[in-house]
């Protein structure tokens, strides 16, 4: 981190590829991060234990270990924003790491610009007031912030696309929210949710 800024924060940093530690790593000071690194989760969860960070960048792993290592987090009381890098990503992929706590869900290969923008982001959202609020659909289990979010862009006519734009988020991560908004809505697709909706007249509350 350049001497003459204010840290924003640690950033922990889990990614097997030494390479692309180092990457994320420089990018991530220059943007006045402090940043810890580790190659494996065990490492993390040890240090999570120790010390509170602003925010953790999680590679996971084909085997799809790095979802337990995101519910352990949570269990430990690691609060910070979890953002998921994967280069084997895929919708389903995406829903389960959005279910086990991640913020947010990146695919491999990306630009490092990008992801220390998706950080702030996801920092500065924690950061607000009222992020615990929920919405509710009439019947259905309450929504979570973020989800209620995606309902009203999707209501707007937003593609997944533009959604993530507007969210910072990636398209992947947006499709995991709208699917978890499809099942507690026991909805076929947004067309058939959307028909529920505004059919009844109703709308999210906040």
């Amino acid at each position: 981190m350049p001497g003459n800024m204010l840290s924003k924060g640690e950033v922990f940093v889990i990614d097997t590829d030494a390479a692309s530690r180092e990457q994320l790593s420089t990018a991530l000071q220059q943007s006045a991060y402090d940043v810890i690194c580790f190659a494996d989760g065990a490492s993390l969860l040890s240090e999570a234990k120790a010390r509170m960070p602003a925010c953790v960048l999680m590679e996971l792993p084909p085997d799809r270990s790095g979802l337990d290592m995101l519910r352990r987090l949570r269990e430990e009381n690691c609060m910070a924003p979890v953002l998921v890098t994967s280069a084997n990503g895929s919708i389903a992929m995406a829903v389960d790491a959005i279910k086990s706590g991640a913020a947010d869900f990146i695919e491999k290969p990306f630009r490092t610009h990008d992801i220390v923008g998706r950080i702030d982001a996801a920092i500065d959202e924690f950061a607000q007031p009222g992020t615990s609020r929920q919405r509710w659909l009439p019947g259905c289990e309450p929504l979570t912030e973020r989800e209620g979010d995606v309902l009203e862009h999707l209501a707007a006519g937003l593609t997944n696309k533009e959604i993530a734009r507007r969210m910072h988020l990636s398209a992947r991560t947006v499709e995991g929210y709208r699917a978890g908004i499809l099942k507690k809505a026991g909805a076929r697709n947004v067309t058939d949710l959307l028909r529920r909706i505004f059919g009844q007249g109703a709308s999210t509350q906040v």
